[in-house]
């Protein structure tokens, strides 16, 4: 159908979906296209329905009959009828002639989604573009657990950052709209967070992260990032000081919270302009999540829930670190353990240690689950590796010794 529009046409949807409406016709072709492949709400697909009936009288189109949606294919056409009449490419329709209405014209199978859909677009696209769209329009990217948010829905799924022209700055468009149930989650979940101010609990959340499949990834920026949410500028998270001169800031890996600019109407759309500077080396995806926030004090809830680890895990290890090595001319013949935690210097309430950590020393799980809310690092005070919050572990056997000494 948007093959078929002209220039007029396409500026009025382009207009319509909030995007760029100024070039030559081919820009425009290649912007809706564009459109089609990171996928449109459903209000845009029906203003190009509108377009495409306007543009094609009643009476001189097609009784296209229904899609099957598994095949993709029409059925019902009726191709006796000698006023069927083809998709013109160029612009305009074709004009009738002696033998287009003596011949009937076959109609070719209407493609509603899958690697057809997207073959087709890549094809329709200018020579110079189709071999930037290598990778997938939605790429098979699974995003780390974020400790503090409960997933509740995917409002888009993972997209690639598509490069539309050969320019250095990018920009790319896509919609979403909320349920009624999602708007209701949203509006009653305002509450006054612990040491901030009103603000929802379930929030919509934008997370950029590598296409990589090869394991889950962690939130990842491309460079130059501007995001605009129903035309507002959102704001991004913070930098870390650059590793060297003349290096662009890396931001802290965290989800981006738009609740505040977004219309909370099952019937509003929501729109989300996002714009980079492209890195040839990289590709780079976008996702949309409602989510639940999480306090530490129920992060603290469910790992108790997890239960108490069994003492004798920690009376093994001690006994591992006890017996001497015979290629060591150091034996070891005490092991002492502080029941004083490294994070807040007072005596140890919920004794707690990751899995993957080897020694003995605890921290205490409440004040580790307090300063990882306040600035997500989750490394051990310990020994600075990594202790996220899935490896997180209740020490039964410090828990219940007054005194660690052994000799």
């Amino acid at each position: 159908m948007v093959l078929s529009f002209r220039v007029s046409e396409l500026q009025v949807l382009l207009g319509y979906a909030g995007r760029n409406k100024s070039g030559r016709k081919q820009e425009l072709l290649t912007r809706a296209l564009q459109l089609l492949r990171v996928g449109c709400s459903p209000a845009v697909q029906l203003k190009i329905k509108e377009l495409y009936r306007r543009r094609l009288p009643r009476h001189r189109m097609v009784n296209m009959g229904t899609v099957s949606s598994s095949t993709g294919e029409l059925s019902g056409v009726t191709t006796t009828s000698p006023l069927a009449v083809p998709l013109s490419y160029d612009g305009g329709l074709p004009v009738p002639s002696s033998t287009s209405s003596t011949s009937p014209v076959a109609v070719p199978p209407l493609l509603t989604s899958g690697p057809e859909l997207d073959r087709a677009l890549s094809s329709a696209m200018p020579g110079s573009l189709s071999r930037h769209h290598v990778h997938p329009v939605h790429p098979d990217v699974r995003l780390k657990r974020l400790p503090f948010y409960d997933m509740l829905d995917e409002l888009v799924k993972p997209s690639s950052l598509v490069s539309s022209n050969t320019q250095r700055f990018q920009e790319t468009y896509f919609v979403f709209a909320l349920t009624p149930q999602q708007v209701t989650q949203i509006g009653s979940s305002r509450d006054m967070l612990p040491g901030q101010k009103y603000d929802y609990t379930t929030q919509v959340q934008l997370r950029f992260c590598l296409s990589e499949t090869s394991c889950p990834q962690e939130d990842h920026f491309p460079p130059t990032l501007c995001v605009k949410v129903n035309a507002k500028l959102c704001p991004l998270p913070g930098c870390l000081p650059p590793a060297k001169n003349g290096v662009e800031p890396k931001r802290l890996s965290r989800p981006i919270n738009i609740t505040p600019y977004i219309h909370l109407s099952p019937t509003v759309p929501n729109h989300v302009t996002v714009s980079w500077t492209t890195d040839f080396s990289r590709n780079y995806s976008v996702s949309v999540y409602l989510v639940k926030q999480l306090t530490s004090a129920s992060l603290l809830q469910r790992l108790k829930a997890k239960g108490i680890r069994n003492p004798d895990h920690s009376r093994a290890l001690i006994k591992e670190k006890l017996t001497a090595d015979p290629d060591s001319e150091i034996a070891t013949t005490s092991l002492r353990v502080s029941l004083m935690c490294p994070l807040g210097k007072m005596r140890l309430s919920i004794p707690c240690r990751a899995l993957t950590c080897t020694h003995l020393q605890c921290f205490d799980a409440a004040l580790y689950l307090q300063m990882n809310e306040k600035k997500p690092t989750w490394v051990c005070p310990v020994c600075d590796r990594k202790a996220p919050y899935e490896v997180l572990i209740i020490d039964g056997f410090v828990g219940i010794s007054p005194l660690l000494l052994f000799s």
